[in-house]
């Protein structure tokens, strides 16, 4: 197990022998709660209410930074140091290797965060009016008996409502909820408040524990733990019993305990023999993340149940008939085109792989398509061929940049948006009198992006028999919140899914390429498509970096500086993009900081939710609050109170480059990235030039390792094994 030096693992293995009792004890409490909350047969555990796209992207508003950053990005730059914004860093591996030491055991307790360190919600359209000047005081009251900052209150308020005051009185551990407090935060507020009544295996304590770990495992892309995973947490951090705090944590609901059946080389791994029964392992995970998962499956299964094939004409010329007779106002039938129709659509496709799309969306509700940056002319031809057959057809992507990409690809006018813009009904086909999308077939693009609550989303908006085709780059990072959900579908195998062969050209395209099956080769760059620089150290790095950003690209590709983006592995450390944006920003654009930190041509990003980030530049400031100008024209003035949202953005972390690409890429691999480096981050990072890409890294031979040795940063999720559940109790 290795610590993260903040007192909960990263990865842990499995407790000692000596703690098997002591498990096995819970474990069996935890399947009798499971039993009485779940159906039998199968993990229905109710629809799942995930959260709308207006509440994530209030609540992601927080953290310019973004979780999505979690799991690789402030890994390599910054360990675990909390973020810019002050909310509460996740889990970080040391990237020198090393194992943080154990807080001791009689540590003096830590202040809760200053008022500085954390931020007040961010007001936004659809979030609750202020709170009461009175509720406010109150709280603050409360906050300041515990020795907490009087300005935590708003955040108090904002997390638990009127009656946060109340809340925490009673419950002064609650405060663990609030952004940037940690265990020992909430161990110093709960005996300022409670005195000696403050002890160690206090349920309150406990259920607070266990909702934080799981919570911080979600920031680095878990949906769910292991038992002995949280256990061990727990005794990091002082509980003295670790299984009756995780009971404690189950029966008030907010954590949900499952038994999983281990199968391949996990089941190899725990024994057994050939009539013994299936090892299992118990699961936990957070309420709202259960529930998402549990309903994505459902709805999953429910699409591939209802879904009615067309027909050809002519076996559908006595229903026609039977049509011409009914009345002119009633409901139009809607259009499903036979076998026929679907394989001469097929058979005009421009390429193999665009024919196998087309015929497998023809004979399945749910189909899964792979492939890198080129394979989207497949989506789109299917778009095209799905619109000649009269379908309801739109396809959405990740990023604005991403919608006019697609878009370029077919006809003029091809129904595309971005997924916000779907779900939220400013764009697209709107919803039908049910509630649902007015559409017969969905097409999502960077579908690898989806976390299990967003995707959640999406399916629920869908109407029974709507077709929905999933496509993305598996190579690629997953999303920014926990879950990997289409990857988890990739490997459950409930539907059709068609890989791609179309490659993506030029020795970008070779390289990434190579990347993906685990080579990192040197490739042919006769018009320096491809540079790769080496640097001794991450100030090197950040001078090369910057000077490839302002004269090597510009001069010798006629790329602006504009179109060039540096991308590296975390924020802070000396090759972050704090750095990296300072050195860009004396370069091109000197000055003061006159506007909040900011001044007229500075390239910002703004990150409203995880895994989304908007760049921009700033026009002017006054005091209304920063006037910015997005790369569609579009115009928009930040408050005041807003401008903590924004980083300069000449360099960006790879995690916030997700679902964009700039004519020229600079990737900075920092020494101290190492450890936090990925197979699927290089691919990634590298994938991010069209035209160009330059490579400064000082790490030495931890990229090629990392290319060949570690394929992606594991997340223990339980949506395959739920699919695989809910299919076997319907055979």
């Amino acid at each position: 197990m290795s610590d993260t030096g903040n007192g909960a693992p990263e990865e842990t293995a499995a407790s000692p022998t000596g703690k098997a009792a002591e498990l096995a004890a819970v474990m069996e409490q935890m399947r009798r709660i499971e039993q009485r909350a779940a159906k039998p047969g199968a993990h229905h555990l109710g629809r799942a209410e995930p959260k709308a796209p207006a509440a994530q992207e209030a609540e992601g508003a927080e953290d310019v930074d973004g979780a999505a950053d979690a799991e690789v990005e402030d890994a390599g730059a910054e360990g675990a140091g909390a973020r810019d914004s002050g909310t509460a860093a996740a889990e970080e591996p040391a990237t020198d290797g090393s194992t943080a030491p154990a807080p001791a055991a009689a540590a003096v307790p830590t202040d809760l965060p200053t008022p500085a360190a954390v931020a007040a919600p961010t007001p936004s359209v659809g979030q609750p009016p202020e709170p009461s000047a009175d509720v406010l005081r109150r709280t603050a009251e409360v906050l300041t008996a515990g020795g907490a900052p009087a300005e935590l209150a708003a955040a108090a308020v904002a997390a638990f409502g009127d009656d946060a005051a109340a809340r925490l009185g009673k419950d002064p551990w609650a405060v663990l909820g609030l952004p940037g407090v940690r265990p020992e935060h909430a161990d110093h507020f709960a005996r300022g408040l409670l005195g000696a009544e403050a002890t160690p295996d206090d349920k309150r304590r406990a259920q607070a524990l266990v909702v934080w770990l799981l919570e911080q495992a979600a920031l680095r892309g878990h949906s769910a733990q292991a038992l002995p995973d949280v256990a061990a947490g727990l005794e990091k951090l002082r509980m003295p019993e670790p299984a009756a705090a995780i009971g404690h944590a189950v029966a008030d609901g907010r954590v949900l305990p499952f038994q999983e059946e281990l199968t391949g080389a996990e089941a190899q791994v725990a024994g057994g023999g050939e009539e013994d029964e299936p090892p299992t392992r118990t699961l936990l995970a957070l309420e709202g993340l259960a529930m998402a998962e549990v309903s994505l499956a459902e709805k999953l299964l429910q699409l591939m149940a209802t879904f009615v094939p067309g027909e050809d004409a002519a076996s559908a010329d006595a229903e026609s008939a039977e049509e011409a007779e009914e009345p002119e106002d009633a409901e139009a039938t809607p259009v499903a085109p036979g076998p026929a129709a679907w394989e001469a659509a097929a058979e005009a496709a421009s390429s193999s792989s665009a024919t196998a799309l087309i015929r497998a969306v023809a004979d399945s509700p749910l189909v899964l398509h792979t492939g890198g940056e080129a394979a989207r002319a497949e989506p789109a031809a299917l778009v095209a061929a799905a619109r000649g057959l009269g379908l309801r057809t739109w396809a959405a992507t990740w990023t604005d940049q991403g919608k006019e990409s697609f878009d370029s690809l077919g006809e003029a006018g091809t129904p595309v948006v971005t997924l916000a813009e779907l779900l939220s009904g400013t764009a697209g086909p709107g919803r039908a009198a049910d509630g649902m999308l007015a559409l017969d077939l969905l097409v999502v693009l960077d579908a690898q992006l989806l976390d299990v609550e967003l995707a959640a989303v999406v399916l629920e908006s869908l109407a029974d028999g709507t077709r929905l085709v999933l496509s993305g780059d598996p190579g690629q990072l997953w999303s920014a919140g926990p879950g990997r959900f289409f990857a988890d579908l990739l490997a459950a195998k409930v539907c059709p899914a068609v890989a791609s062969r179309t490659p993506d050209f030029g020795p970008i395209g070779e390289l990434v390429s190579g990347v993906g099956i685990g080579e990192l080769q040197p490739v042919e760059a006769p018009d320096k498509e491809v540079v790769i620089l080496t640097a001794k150290d991450g100030g090197e790095a950040v001078h090369r970096a910057v000077q490839l950003l302002t004269d090597s690209i510009p001069r010798a590709l006629g790329i602006p500086a504009e179109q060039v983006v540096l991308l590296t592995a975390g924020h802070g450390g000396p090759a972050g993009t704090r750095a990296l944006n300072a050195a860009a920003k004396a370069r091109l654009n000197p000055g003061p900081g006159r506007f909040g930190g900011f001044d007229p041509g500075d390239r910002v990003v703004e990150s409203p939710a995880p895994g989304i980030t908007r760049p921009a530049r700033v026009l002017d400031g006054d005091a209304t609050g920063l006037h910015l100008e997005y790369p569609d024209g579009s115009r928009r003035t930040v408050p005041p109170a807003e401008a903590g949202r924004l980083r300069h953005g000449w360099a960006l972390t790879v995690h916030q480059a997700l679902g964009r690409r700039w004519p020229a890429a600079v990737v900075v691999v920092p020494e101290d990235a190492g450890p936090a480096l990925s197979r699927q981050w290089v691919y990634t990072a590298f994938g991010r030039g069209e035209r160009h890409l330059s490579v400064v890294h000082a790490a030495g031979p931890a990229l090629a390792q990392a290319v060949a040795e570690r394929p992606a940063q594991p997340r223990t999720t339980r949506l395959r094994a739920v699919l695989a559940e809910n299919t076997a109790a319907e055979q």
